[in-house]
């Protein structure tokens, strides 16, 4: 079964996306996608987003990490898929997107970049104290689509991402599911920078859409900070975060940012298989 795809990033947030508008592409099978999403025997990605028909919007996308299971949104991916629909005749310019989870939320292409409307933020629970590496870490947590983690610290630059995030990422506290983990540097007024330990990924991702508007957030109601805040990925590019702060409670927020085409193919899922284990 031969499919074309695309290439793209958001902000160094990279995605394979596939027009499966014809309900062909075998989504469910778990090995198949988590294969299509290796680096080294697929095409590499830090998600695979199908675009999908929708009775409730201009298209419907299903959103699989690369180890093969489904994550509720992606901020990110929502931009990327935003230019793609547009791009294949899905949606105008101004479109509405239906997520398996989130409900139906808006996008926005610019000039600059794309905007979507993100979730309203859920689940707060600021001020935990959490014992992980032999280490009391401060942190705060907020849900904005799928669950994160934030965790303000000196410099992001000098973090073991790897171990203290997949230490936070399957604390207890966040059983059966987890939680993303987003290591940011408040920079007032209105700047931060973050890195990111994606559940799903299970390593640290180039950018994070959700995970800024966590720590944005996170800023504004717990630190004085003002939207619209930009946010620096740790691929480098800023994403703008904006929407209603007043009385230091978040609503209406709006994700902003670059997206980029980096190129278009077709590949064979026959020929996709996982490695077995090494004896």
């Amino acid at each position: 079964m031969k499919v074309k795809f695309t290439k793209m990033h958001g902000a160094g947030n990279d995605f394979v996306l596939i027009d499966d508008r014809c309900g062909d592409i075998p989504w469910e099978d778990y090995f198949l996608m988590t294969a299509l999403a290796s680096r080294r025997i697929g095409i590499g990605c830090e998600g695979i987003i199908l675009v999908q028909s929708s009775e409730v919007a201009d298209f419907k996308i299903r959103f699989l990490n690369p180890d093969g299971t489904e994550a509720e949104l992606c901020g990110n991916g929502s931009r990327c898929v935003a230019a793609y629909a547009n791009r294949i005749g899905a949606a105008g310019k101004n479109m509405t997107i239906e997520t398996e989870c989130c409900g139906v939320v808006d996008a926005e292409l610019h000039n600059s970049g794309v905007c979507v409307w993100m979730p309203e933020p859920t689940k707060r629970d600021y001020g935990l104290s959490l014992n992980v590496e032999d280490q009391t870490i401060s942190a705060d947590f907020i849900s904005t689509g799928v669950p994160h983690l934030v965790v303000q610290v000196q410099d992001v630059n000098n973090i073991d991402i790897d171990n203290l995030g997949r230490a936070l990422r399957l604390h207890p506290v966040f059983e059966p599911d987890g939680t993303n983990v987003d290591f940011v540097t408040f920079k007032a007024p209105n700047r931060m920078a973050m890195r990111t330990f994606e559940r799903g990924v299970e390593g640290e991702s180039g950018a994070c859409g959700t995970g800024a508007v966590a720590c944005c957030v996170v800023a504004v109601e717990t630190a004085g900070f003002t939207l619209p805040i930009k946010v620096k990925t740790s691929s480098g590019y800023d994403l703008v975060v904006d929407g209603d702060w007043r009385r230091r409670k978040c609503t209406g927020l709006t994700l902003s940012g670059p997206v980029k085409f980096v190129y278009e193919g077709e590949i064979d899922l026959d020929g996709l298989e996982l490695g077995g284990d090494v004896d």
